[in-house]
């Protein structure tokens, strides 16, 4: 007789951090269940009544105490039969992105075990469970290409920035430099950011205030579908 196999929900949900050195990174947002255990990937199960984004997000509120996710996106599903060993079990994955300026420190699920939730450095990842790092890994590839075509980078960045910091988060993201003048160009070529008209705070080495931008839409907008942002040569 044919039994129904399990399913479950896992999301990757990216911010872009700074650490100490004071170089911003993209960090990506694990939890475990107990410290003999391995960081993993938030999710679980499905409620009967639940669609699957909203198993995702009640996951990440439960076991992350994050609540505040500007955009999420089916991903993949991953249904090797061995993906978890002696348990045949689906994964529907999750892209999330939080902004710069969302407070989003995670906190212990309960303060007598050592159950905890934490961001992490993508490129600085623990050892993780099962195949999260393969999701993970396929959602940075996900972030990068949308951050060519469309106009995604507004879930990363602040309501209002200056574009040496849009430009940083989207170095952060991508993994390589990105000039902010060029893409101040190209952005506004494209209607993405338009200027607000106010100024910023001058930074850490003097000069003049920076100009503030802000994204023309706060939903997913393909802006060139043949776009592709390259690194520099």
């Amino acid at each position: 007789m044919a039994t129904s196999t399990p399913v479950e929900v896992l999301s990757a949900v990216f911010q872009v951090r700074e650490p100490v050195d004071g170089r911003a990174t993209l960090h990506v947002l694990l939890q475990r269940s107990g410290a003999a255990e391995p960081w993993a990937l938030p999710g679980g199960d499905i409620g009967d009544r639940e669609t699957l984004a909203a198993a995702a997000r009640r996951h990440l509120g439960t076991q992350c105490g994050l609540t505040r996710v500007a955009h999420l996106e089916q991903l993949s599903v991953f249904s090797a039969p061995e993906r978890i060993p002696g348990t045949r079990t689906i994964a529907s994955t999750y892209l999330g992105l939080v902004p710069r300026d969302v407070p989003a420190e995670p906190e212990t699920m309960d303060i007598d075990s050592p159950a905890a939730a934490s961001w992490f450095d993508v490129d600085g990842l623990p050892p993780l469970a099962y195949d999260h790092a393969e999701v993970i890994e396929l959602a940075r590839g996900r972030l990068a290409a949308k951050l060519s075509y469309t106009n995604l980078a507004f879930a990363l960045a602040p309501s209002r920035f200056a574009m040496s910091e849009l430009s940083e988060i989207y170095g952060a993201a991508l993994g390589h430099h990105v000039d902010a003048t060029n893409l101040l160009r190209v952005l506004s070529r494209r209607g993405v950011v338009v200027a607000t008209g106010t100024l910023g705070r001058t930074g850490r080495t003097g000069g003049r205030p920076p100009a503030l931008y802000t994204f023309a839409d706060d939903e997913l907008v393909v802006t060139d579908e043949f776009a592709t942002l390259r690194p520099p040569p």
